[in-house]
C-alpha cells in the first residue's frame, strides 16, 4: 500500500462517513450474493512501449577467459498510450486505447460509456439483464455534470463509496437514487 493513499488526519464527520459508506457497501455484499458478480469496474492507465532484446539476440559467443557481458537496463521508449479498460470477474468487457493527442474529459468519457453499455449488452447478456455495479473513480471527467446526467438516465441506484462511486444499471424506468 502506497502511503500518498491514505490520508493521515481525517476529521471526525470524514470518518463517520467512511465508516457508514463501509456498512453500507458490507450490508450489500450480504443481502445480494451475486454483488460482486455484477460489478463492472473501470481504470485507465499509461501503457509504455519496450524494446527488450530476445534470448538469440542477446547471446554472444565468447571465450571462458573473456569477461562477464553486461546487459543494458531495459528503458521506456518514447511510445506512451493511455489506455482505458473496464472488467468484471469473467475478464475484460472493452479496453480502449486513447487515441495520441486526445484529452480525456467528459465528452470523451461520455462516449467511453456508451460503449461500455453496449459491450455489457453484447458480451455479458445476464449482467444486462440483471444489471450492472459501475465502479471506477472519482477523477473530474468521471464526476462531471455531463457524465453524471448520462448515467442518471440509464441508472436506478447510486451507491456512495470512500473514494470511488458505484452506479447500477436501470433494469426499470424509475429515476436515479442517491443513497
Amino acid at each position: 500500500m502506497s502511503a500518498k493513499f491514505v490520508p493521515r488526519v481525517l476529521m471526525i464527520k470524514q470518518k463517520q462517513r467512511r465508516l457508514s459508506v463501509s456498512l453500507e457497501l458490507r450490508d450489500h455484499a450480504a443481502s445480494y450474493s451475486s454483488f460482486f458478480g455484477n460489478v463492472v469496474m473501470g481504470d485507465e492507465t499509461w501503457v509504455y512501449g519496450y524494446d527488450p532484446e530476445t534470448r538469440v539476440q542477446s547471446s554472444q559467443w565468447k571465450s571462458p577467459s573473456s569477461p562477464r557481458a553486461k546487459n543494458a537496463r531495459q528503458s521506456r521508449s518514447n511510445i506512451k498510450v493511455m489506455m482505458i479498460v473496464f472488467f468484471d470477474l469473467d475478464g475484460i468487457v472493452p479496453a480502449v486505447f486513447v487515441p495520441r493527442n486526445t484529452t480525456v474529459n467528459s465528452e470523451y468519457y461520455k462516449g467511453l460509456l456508451e460503449c461500455l453499455r453496449n459491450d455489457v449488452h453484447r458480451k455479458r447478456p445476464e449482467k444486462w439483464a440483471n444489471g450492472f455495479i459501475l465502479h471506477h473513480d472519482n477523477a473530474p471527467c468521471h464526476t462531471s455534470l455531463l457524465v453524471r446526467r448520462f448515467l442518471s438516465k440509464i441508472l436506478r441506484h447510486v451507491l456512495n463509496h470512500l473514494i470511488h462511486r458505484i452506479w447500477h444499471r436501470a433494469t426499470s424506468g424509475s429515476s436515479p437514487k442517491s443513497k
